[in-house]
C-alpha cells in the first residue's frame, strides 16, 4: 500500500498552489481582525470563550494515505482558521519523510500545524499529525502515541485513532476520510457512528485513489460526500445549524410528531420503533435532522414523507450496531470454555446446533458469536453456514465442524 510520501516536486508544486489559492480565497484582513497567539484571528465572544476554556467544540479526525496531500491541500485551503474545531491527521505516512507534513500543510493554513507528542492535549484551531511509526489514541481530549504493534502493511492507524476518538468525544467526534487505498478508516467510520459522531467522505472521482474512501461510502453511514474543498462548507453548516438548534421536546405537538415519524418508518420498511429506548431514538432522529438542518420535527416529518429515501437513511442509523460484539469478555470466556463445550459433547460430524441471539439488528451478532467463541470450542473443517436477520441474508462459507444457524422470530 502506497505511504503518503511527497516529493521535492510535489512539495514545491503544493506551496505553489497553496500560496496560489489563498490569496484568491481568504478574506483581507483588517484592523478589527488583529492577529493572536492561538489562530491568527479574532473571532466572535463565543469563540474568544472557547479559547479560554482551551477545548475544541469538536475533533476532527482524518485519514488517508496515498493522494491525500492534496486533499488535504484543499480542504484546509478553505477551512477558516477560526472554528474553535481541532484537526488530527493519521495518515500512512512513509517513515522516511520525518517533519515534512507539518511544514506543508503549514502553508496552507494560519491554525498551527504540530507533529502530535505524547501527552499533548488537543487545542482549538490546531491541526495535528501523527508521526511515523506510531499508533495514536485520545483520552479526555490529550493524544496518546503508541509503538506499532503491527508491521508495515497489516496495521490500520485511521481505525485505531477514529475508535478512540469515537469513545472519548462520541457526539463531539467527527471523521473525515480522504484519499487513499484499501479499507482503514471504515471500521473507525462505524465506531464514530456508533455514538452519533458524524461522518464525511471526500468524493470518490476527484480522490487520486478512490478504495479508502469508497470502502468508507459503501458502509452506508456517511452523512456527507463531496470533493475536498468543498467538504469545509458542508461541516460547518451541520455544526452551526447543530449550535442553533434546541434539543427535542416532548409537549403534545412533539409527542403527535414522533408518533408520525414511528407510524411512516412502519409503513416504510416493515419495523415497529415506537417501543424502542426514547433516549436513543431521539438523539438519532435529532441528527438527521441537522445532517439536513431542520429545526423542528413536525417540518422533519414533512421532510419524511416527501423524500421516502431519507426514512431508508433514517431506517439505517436506527440500526446502527456496536462495532465491539465482546464487551464483556468474562461472560464470553465462559463461554467458549463451560457452555459450548458442555452442549457440544455427544454431537456427530454432522449434527447441528441452533443458537438463538434476541435483540440483534443486523446479522453481525451472529457472525460474531459464531467466529469467536465456536470456533475455539471445537474442531475446524470446512462446511457451509446459513444465518438470516429481520434485515437482510447471508450466506458464506466457515471453518466449523457444526452447522449453525440462527433465526429469529
Amino acid at each position: 500500500m502506497p505511504a503518503l510520501s511527497p516529493s521535492p516536486a510535489l512539495a514545491a508544486r503544493f506551496t505553489r498552489e497553496c500560496v496560489s489559492v489563498r490569496r484568491k480565497t481568504a478574506p483581507k484582513k483588517t484592523r478589527s481582525q488583529p492577529k493572536t497567539a492561538s489562530d491568527g484571528r479574532n473571532g466572535s465572544g463565543a469563540h474568544r470563550s472557547q479559547l479560554r476554556s482551551k477545548r475544541p467544540t469538536y475533533i476532527v479526525g482524518m485519514g488517508g494515505s496515498a493522494g491525500a496531500l492534496e486533499a488535504f491541500d484543499q480542504f484546509f485551503t478553505h477551512m477558516p482558521a477560526d472554528t474553535g474545531l481541532a484537526f488530527v491527521l493519521v495518515t500512512h505516512m512513509d517513515p522516511s519523510h520525518k517533519g515534512m507534513m507539518p511544514e506543508l500543510l503549514g502553508r496552507c493554513t494560519t491554525m498551527s500545524v504540530l507533529q502530535a507528542q505524547e501527552s499533548m492535549p488537543v487545542r482549538p484551531n490546531h491541526v495535528y499529525i501523527i508521526p511515523p511509526n506510531k499508533d495514536m489514541s485520545i483520552l479526555n481530549g490529550t493524544l496518546h502515541l503508541q509503538d506499532l504493534t503491527a508491521p508495515r502493511g497489516v496495521r490500520a492507524p485511521i481505525d485505531v485513532f477514529l475508535r478512540h476518538l469515537a469513545e472519548d468525544q462520541a457526539d463531539r467526534a467527527i471523521a473525515i476520510i480522504m484519499s487513499g487505498m484499501g479499507t482503514d478508516g471504515t471500521l473507525g467510520v462505524r465506531a464514530i457512528k456508533e455514538h452519533l459522531g458524524l461522518a464525511l467522505a471526500q468524493e470518490v472521482r476527484s480522490a487520486k485513489y478512490d478504495s479508502m474512501p469508497k470502502s468508507a461510502i459503501g458502509t452506508g453511514l456517511m452523512d456527507y460526500v463531496d470533493t475536498a474543498e468543498r467538504l469545509p462548507e458542508k461541516l460547518l453548516g451541520y455544526i452551526r445549524h447543530t449550535a442553533k438548534v434546541p434539543e427535542l421536546t416532548q409537549g403534545k405537538t412533539a409527542s403527535s410528531s414522533w408518533t408520525r415519524v414511528f407510524t411512516l418508518l412502519r409503513a416504510h420498511t416493515g419495523h415497529d420503533f415506537s417501543f424502542y429506548k426514547r433516549n436513543t431514538i431521539m438523539r438519532r432522529i435529532e441528527r438527521r435532522m441537522n445532517i439536513h438542518q431542520v429545526s423542528h420535527i413536525d417540518r422533519y416529518v414533512k421532510f419524511l414523507q416527501e423524500n421516502p429515501n431519507e426514512l431508508d437513511l433514517l431506517f439505517k442509523e436506527l440500526l446502527i450496531g456496536v462495532t465491539n460484539f465482546f464487551r464483556d469478555p468474562e461472560a464470553f470466556k465462559r463461554l467458549q470454555e463451560q457452555a459450548l463445550p458442555t452442549v457440544l459433547k455427544g454431537k456427530g460430524k454432522n449434527g447441528a446446533l441452533r443458537v438463538w441471539i434476541p435483540g440483534c439488528s443486523t446479522g453481525e451478532e451472529a457472525a460474531a458469536l459464531r467466529g469467536e467463541p465456536i470456533r475455539r470450542a471445537i474442531r475446524l473443517t470446512t462446511r457451509s453456514l446459513t444465518y438470516t436477520s429481520p434485515c437482510r441474508t447471508r450466506r458464506m462459507a466457515v471453518k466449523t465442524s457444526l452447522v449453525v444457524s440462527r433465526f429469529i422470530t
